[in-house]
């Protein structure tokens, strides 16, 4: 399905994870546009990380004092990774010319043992694209809960990213934390860097300002959120995409801190957009 405002138009997927497809300004991808057929998740140009983000160690933490274990979600990875939502079908709740509302219902199974319901809604103004996701605990107890949007934005070499923080998570051999570092252990991004890095970023920025400025040939893209004061940072090297994405928490956020918890009808809502700068 697609929406469009001004010289913006975005393409979802419901039925894919309840992903965006394309995200354009002016008939110019500002996020990777996903392969035609597309059928699977990561091949998306977006989608939401719900309910929890990034992975949780071997699957295994604690909640209201119960232990839980879940398995891993997604062949290849040694932790479950991105939540449910992201690998089952969402419904269209609602759509206009210039907005979607898409409903993910989760019932309590073997991949998380708590019933939610997680909503996003999409609205396209002349400015850019503006997310709203929502996550309700249906459940009779209380959920522990991270969410988190994970874009996937074209990467030349000519693209530059700005943002400003407070720390950097390093990882270890098996992409978990490990230790809290100063921001600039990849560079000054305070500055602005080149995505195109010659080795492998994939860690959480804390204490983000919440703005990050992406520096393009066609006009500077600003990607903001809400609610989210860690960015997490993905450059391959050698591909042609970066990942920037807004999360309330770092990886594995259920065992090194301590975790939201939703009581039963409980929501909680984080924003993200990606705007003309």
């Amino acid at each position: 399905m697609r929406i469009a405002a001004g010289s913006w138009e975005l393409a979802l997927a419901p039925e894919l994870g309840g992903g965006i497809t394309a995200l354009r300004r002016d008939g110019q991808d500002v996020l990777r546009a996903a392969p035609e057929g597309a059928n699977e998740p990561l091949q998306l140009s977006s989608f939401a990380m719900v309910p929890y983000a990034n992975r949780i160690a071997n699957g295994r933490f604690e909640a209201d004092g119960a232990h839980y274990s879940i398995a891993v979600n997604y062949a290849g990875q040694d932790h479950p990774l991105h939540g449910v939502s992201w690998l089952r079908p969402w419904n269209v709740a609602a759509s206009d010319a210039t907005s979607a509302t898409l409903a993910h219902v989760h019932s309590a199974d073997e991949a998380w043992p708590w019933s939610y319901r997680a909503e996003q809604h999409f609205a396209l103004d002349e400015a850019g694209l503006s997310i709203a996701l929502t996550l309700t605990n249906t459940d009779g107890r209380a959920m522990p809960a991270s969410m988190g949007f994970h874009p996937y934005f074209p990467a030349t070499t000519d693209t530059t990213l700005r943002f400003d923080a407070d720390g950097m998570w390093e990882r270890d051999e098996r992409f978990l934390p490990s230790t809290l570092a100063g921001a600039d252990v990849f560079g000054d991004w305070s500055s602005g860097q080149s995505v195109q890095t010659p080795t492998l970023i994939d860690n959480s920025y804390v204490g983000w300002a919440g703005s990050a400025r992406i520096s393009r040939s066609d006009g500077d893209v600003l990607l903001t959120g809400e609610g989210t004061p860690v960015l997490h940072l993905y450059t391959p090297p050698g591909e042609p995409f970066f990942c920037a994405e807004p999360a309330t928490s770092m990886p594995d956020a259920f065992n090194r801190s301590t975790p939201v918890m939703l009581q039963p009808g409980e929501q909680h809502r984080i924003g993200m957009a990606i705007r003309s700068a």
